[in-house]
Order: structure tokens, then C-alpha cells, then sequence
């Protein structure tokens, strides 16, 4: 099984879900802008899932996607953009290129999620490529980020999920914190995949990182000309269990483990 797999579309069913993303930003946008917004550029944005289900939700919604990797460029291409009809699929571009070096039309909103701007290691990258937002965004455009922390973001860990496939069975997602230099800050992630028949694809995907906490993401927003920083914190159902539906906050809980989103506005 780990021979036929696909990794890209198993990192889809395991880690994305373009639809409650779309839900928070397009809901968040509207409430802090009192209209829609129209164009959506999503950073780092690897097989597209996201460009393309933002352009499902109205007509007149358009999407630009920037990643650096050809090979998964294609794949969306094949698959997500294949998937759509040929008016929606006209209303989304793919470029690949640095998301500090590329040239788009000013979007109402950028997205980096999935923690992909951690790639950006020293303080210096980050807040060019910060800055290049900014600059890059319409008057009125909000930069969407996500980040995730907490105690035991600290330590080496390995944790499992079952996954369930819509096309029939399953597979385990497995996450790994492989290594933390508390000096550094330096981050390094594996994601495993073990399926039903006992095969596995270890490292299907890795990642070299440093561990942005919230304030120096807020100080450097800041820093690169965002007037205004918001935290969004997850709430916790009857069970305790996190409920999906994020607030505006001014501090935070010191669980183990929380994700959080942030807006700069422009």
C-alpha cells in the first residue's frame, strides 16, 4: 500500500482542510472590512487546495498561488484545478517562485498557513518577506498567518492519528518532532504514513524550521508596517476537546499543545 500511495493526497486528507480555513478567513475578512473580499493569494501554497476552494465560494472570486516546488505545482494542477470547471479554473494562477521575490496583482488577502513561513529561519528573511506582504497587499488587505506552540513543542515527540480515506480504508498519520535546539530554535518535523497492510512511508515529508513563538511574529509584523496584530485563540467543547471556532484574544492558555491564526491588516 505505501508503494501506491500518493503523499500528496494523503497530506491532503491527514493535515488540510481548505474548507473551515476558507470559512474563518472569509468570515473574518468581512467582519473586519464590512464587505468581500475578491482576491486571495496563498503563499507556500503547495497542491493549491485552498486557491481553489476559494474560488468555488463566489464567481467573481479570483486566486494566486506561489510555491517554490514544481513538482507539487504540477499536482495541483492534474488534481485540484483538474477537479474544477473551466471558468473557476480560469480564475486561479499558479507561479512558481519566491514568495519575496514574485510580482502579483495587489490581493485583498494573503495566506501563509500550516506554519509554512517557519521555513524562513533568521529574523532578517522573515521580516523582508513580511514586509514584501505589506507592500504586496490592496489598501484594506488582511495577511492571514497561522502558528502553533505550546509545552510540549519543546520536546522530541511522535504522535498518531487514524485517518480515514472517502475512497474506502485508512492510514495512520504519524507526527514526529524529531529535534529542538533550544539555543537556536531550530525545528525539525517528519510526517509518516503506516497504512492497513503493515507497510509505511517514513519522511514522506520533513521539515527544517525554527520555532516562531507569538510574540516574535507579532513584533515582527509589526516591525514590518502592520498597524494592527490580532491573535485568534481555539475555545474547547463539552469534552474538552479543542471546538474549531477562534477568537479574537488578548492572552492565551499554557496547554500543552494549541494552534492559533493571526491577521495584520494593512
Amino acid at each position: 500500500m505505501a508503494d501506491a500511495a500518493d503523499r500528496y493526497r494523503l497530506y491532503q486528507l491527514a493535515v488540510q482542510n481548505p474548507r473551515t480555513e476558507i470559512d474563518f478567513v472569509d468570515r473574518t475578512f468581512r467582519q473586519m472590512r464590512g464587505r468581500s473580499a475578491r482576491m486571495l493569494r496563498e503563499d507556500f501554497c503547495g497542491t493549491a487546495a485552498v486557491c481553489c476552494e476559494w474560488v468555488g465560494r463566489r464567481k467573481r472570486n479570483r486566486a494566486c498561488g506561489i510555491d517554490l516546488d514544481a513538482d507539487v505545482l504540477s499536482w495541483g494542477q492534474r488534481h485540484n484545478l483538474a477537479a474544477l470547471d473551466a471558468a473557476a479554473r480560469a480564475r486561479v494562477a499558479l507561479l512558481e517562485g519566491d514568495v519575496r521575490e514574485v510580482e502579483t496583482p495587489s490581493p485583498d488577502i494573503v495566506l501563509a498557513m500550516n506554519c509554512s513561513y517557519w521555513l524562513l529561519r533568521e529574523r532578517g528573511h522573515l521580516l523582508r518577506y513580511f514586509e514584501r506582504v505589506r507592500d504586496a497587499l490592496a489598501v484594506g488587505g488582511i495577511f492571514f498567518l497561522d502558528a502553533f506552540g505550546g509545552y510540549d513543542t519543546f520536546r522530541l515527540l511522535t504522535e498518531e492519528r487514524r485517518v480515514e480515506d472517502p475512497q474506502g480504508g485508512g492510514f495512520t498519520y504519524i507526527w514526529e518532532q524529531a529535534l529542538y535546539d533550544p539555543v537556536t530554535g531550530r525545528l525539525v518535523c517528519h510526517i509518516h504514513f503506516r497504512f492497513d497492510d503493515g507497510s509505511e512511508w517514513p519522511r514522506a515529508f520533513s521539515y527544517d524550521w525554527r520555532l516562531w513563538t507569538l510574540p516574535e511574529i507579532r513584533e515582527l509584523l509589526a516591525a514590518a508596517g502592520f498597524p494592527r496584530v490580532m491573535v485568534y485563540w481555539q475555545g474547547w467543547d463539552a469534552h474538552g476537546k479543542p471546538d474549531g471556532v477562534f477568537v479574537p484574544v488578548e492572552s492565551g492558555e499554557p496547554d500543552a499543545g494549541w494552534i492559533a491564526y493571526l491577521t495584520a491588516e494593512k
